[in-house]
């Protein structure tokens, strides 16, 4: 664990020239974006371990930003989940939809968080409409201003800007990538979720390798063949 990542969990102001002002001061968070899909179990992982590093006191201001996987996976030149004809099936199109009205009621966490566990605790699937305006009331959404921003033909705006921007400007190709004040980033997956008590270590270690040490450029464990 270096001294900049620890100092700066313990709430001591420190600075690094490598990325920028990454640690802060006091009871200001610590901030960075995490890229996300919501059909993406590690994404799901990854949101407990931040609800988890939360619960055990730690300061966070995370922007979730959008990434079609869809999209990235999509053999079709020319063709986007944010323009295609809106009765064509698009997968994951209706959850980041739905995550963007959200956002415009000021209720995105609230609505984010019960997706991911719609989809990947419950298995429902996101792309059933019915599916979706139930887990948004559960989530105590205004439904009629939902219903209404879901059919707005900008409501795939930002998934479009924010798909762009990772992939033109970062070089992200999968979720969820947390990207870090000053420009450094990662694609994370975790094998399960962090257990109660672990996960501020889980998410020091993170901290440590993916915004601090910008030599180590990957770390991916072999798997063993199955006999």
């Amino acid at each position: 664990m270096s001294d900049h990542i620890h100092a700066q969990l313990s709430g001591i102001r420190v600075s690094t020239t490598r990325v920028g002002t990454l640690v802060v001061a006091g009871a200001e968070p610590i901030r960075f974006d995490v890229f996300f899909d919501y059909q993406c179990p590690y994404v799901y992982r990854a949101s407990l371990l931040i609800d988890e590093v939360r619960r055990e006191g730690r300061e966070l201001d995370v922007r979730w930003r959008y990434f079609s996987l869809t999209q990235v996976n999509s053999k079709d030149d020319g063709w986007t989940v944010w323009d295609a004809p809106r009765g064509e099936p698009v997968k994951g199109r209706l959850a980041f939809a739905a995550g963007e009205a959200a956002r415009r009621q000021h209720r995105f966490d609230e609505l984010h968080r019960a997706l991911l566990i719609a989809r990947h605790s419950d298995r429902l699937e996101l792309d059933e409409p019915e599916v979706v305006e139930s887990v948004a009331a559960q989530a105590g959404l205004d439904m009629e201003r939902f219903k209404t921003d879901l059919a707005d033909p900008s409501i795939l705006d930002s998934l479009a800007a924010d798909h762009r921007h990772a992939v033109t400007v970062l070089g992200i190709f999968g979720t969820p990538t947390f990207v870090f004040e000053g420009g450094a980033s990662a694609y994370v997956r975790l094998s399960a979720p962090a257990e109660a008590g672990g996960s501020v270590e889980v998410f020091e270690r993170l901290l440590a390798v993916a915004a601090e040490e910008p030599r180590i450029l990957e770390i991916k464990r072999p798997r063993k063949p199955v006999s």
